[in-house]
């Protein structure tokens, strides 16, 4: 599964810490998420996802994500 937990927490100035501390898990959990090394629950995803008010399947897919960098680029008309 892939995610863009690190994008959405950079994007709000949000560490790990605070990020576990609103979802209710333990900062390593979140780091795991983010390097792939586990799997979040349905409620785990849902949590995060309600965070940064966003769907889940903004934040999670079982297809890896475009780069932000080639969106960038696309964005620019390249």
């Amino acid at each position: 599964m892939f995610n863009r937990i690190s994008v959405f927490r950079a994007e709000k100035g949000m560490t790990r810490k605070a990020l576990a501390e609103r979802v209710d898990v333990n900062p390593q959990t979140i780091g795991y998420l983010e390097r792939g090394d586990y799997k979040p629950s349905l409620e785990l995803a849902m949590k995060i996802a309600q965070v940064f008010d966003v769907p889940v399947e903004a934040i999670f897919s079982f297809s890896p994500f475009e780069s932000v960098a080639s969106l960038l680029r696309q964005g620019r008309g390249s």
